[in-house]
Formats: structure tokens, sequence, C-alpha cells
């Protein structure tokens, strides 16, 4: 009746880390109904140590919500070496790019331990916000004041998205 091989372990993995949403400081405190909307939106990442996630200058595609693990964001200057910006742990997010309407992500992502995460797809994301604006506000205002500390514009760029899409 129910498999017993590694993807059987993987599903129960995904839905341990998918329990842990309403512990994620950027979903803290929402209600069953909007925790609810989002879980099918979000997809388990997993990887080992010293893993590139994605580099700098690759499409923005996914918002990762690290669970589990540690990770290094990495910028490489035009006319310089790479330089070491911070490091993410536990609850963290990362590759904020894909929300905040860069085509491209700004840094690198290494795994400095194994990884347990969850991601969703940009456009998931924006999908959500235009069918439960309520929830998409809520969800992108707190991701903004969370990466607003590591980019100084990020609150404005995240309104100008949003007014954009419920343009169309």
């Amino acid at each position: 009746m129910f498999g017993t091989g590694k993807l059987s372990i993987r599903w129960i993995i995904y839905y341990q880390m998918i329990g842990t949403l309403p512990y994620i400081p950027l979903f803290q405190d929402l209600g069953p109904v909007q925790t609810a909307l989002l879980k099918p939106l979000f997809e388990q990442f997993i990887c080992p140590t010293d893993t590139v996630i994605f580099e700098q200058g690759t499409p923005a595609v996914y918002l990762y919500l690290l669970i589990k693990g540690e990770v290094v964001i990495r910028y490489k200057p035009y006319d310089g070496p790479s330089i070491i910006l911070t490091r993410l742990r536990d609850g963290d997010v990362f590759g904020w790019s894909a929300v905040v309407g860069s085509p491209y992500y700004t840094s690198s992502i290494i795994s400095e331990t194994q990884i347990e995460a969850i991601r969703i797809r940009r456009n998931r994301l924006i999908k959500l916000f235009s069918e439960a604006p309520e929830t998409g506000k809520i969800v992108m205002d707190r991701l903004a004041r969370i990466v607003s500390p590591r980019w100084g514009n990020a609150q404005a760029q995240v309104q100008s998205l949003l007014n954009s899409d419920q343009k169309q």
C-alpha cells in the first residue's frame, strides 16, 4: 500500500518541512487558512555541503526558506574577487531577487552544510497575490522588511511589483 523507498522518505521529509512553515519568521502568526493557501505552493529542496545553489547572474526563479543548515552569500564585483556578504541559518530567506522583480540573482548562494529548505517559484507567489491579495500582501510586506537591511530599496521594489501585478 505505501512505498518504502527513497520516494517515501522524501515525502515524509517534505511534509515535515512544510509543517514548519508557521514557525519560519516570514510566516509566523499567519492564520490557518493563510498557511493552508501557502503550503501547496512550496516544494522541497535538499542539497549537500559545498553546493552552489545558484550563481550570481543566473535567472531568478525561486525564493528559498532555509529550514536547516547554513549558506553563504557571495558577491562578485565585475572588477574584483568574490566576497562573502553574509551567512544565513535556519529560518532565513534567500533568493529574494526572484520576488522583487529582478530578472537575475544579484549574488551566489553556496551551502556550507547540508541544506534542508523549501522553495517557491516566483510566478506561484505572484499568482497567490492575485488570488488571495490579503495573504499575498502580508507575505510580500514581511519579505520586504526581511530583505531591506540587505537591499536599501527593497520595500519600494516590492511595492512596485505589487502595483504592477494588480493592474494586470
